[in-house]
């Protein structure tokens, strides 16, 4: 992967829709060359896939929480991310280090459907117990990591 694939990566992460020509004028190649690039980068697995990004709040998921999920000592952590990956409400799902064994994005409509969904948690054999941040407001969410791309680094300073 050169510094082209990496703007074209950059261009993409910005707008998910915008069109070969457009991606060819913004990094100096015609729609064509960019058209196989973006081909390669997506056959390599590079680009796993397009998707809309909603705000959740307007389809009826105003409420968010982190969900840190402590293990049992008999938990097989394969069988307690699947577990958790059944669940709709689970939007992300990280493996950490440290007490907790992963540490889950939840979003639901309510506080009331938030308590439920903490008793489904609770439930999934291999959870010994939970740590439940609410969030009360987003920032930001789902940036593009762009850093390094103008002098051709991975991202570390």
């Amino acid at each position: 992967m050169d510094q082209v694939d990496r703007k074209i990566i950059a261009a993409l992460r910005e707008n998910g829709r915008a069109t070969y020509a457009d991606l060819g004028r913004s990094v100096g190649l015609s729609a064509s060359s960019v058209h196989e690039r973006v081909g390669k980068l997506e056959a390599a697995g590079v680009i796993t896939g397009y998707h809309a990004m909603v705000d959740p709040s307007t389809v009826g998921l105003g409420v968010t929480a982190l969900v840190g999920i402590h293990p049992t000592d008999t938990a097989t952590e394969d069988d307690v991310a699947a577990a958790l990956g059944a669940l709709d409400e689970v939007e992300s799902c990280y493996a950490v280090a440290g007490d907790e064994a992963f540490v889950v994005k939840v979003r639901v409509a309510t506080v009331d459907d938030l308590e439920r969904t903490l008793g489904r948690l609770r439930r999934i054999p291999g959870v010994g117990r939970t740590n439940t941040t609410v969030v009360l407001s987003t920032r930001f969410e789902g940036r593009p990591n762009n850093a390094g791309l103008e002098d051709g680094r991975n991202g570390n300073a």
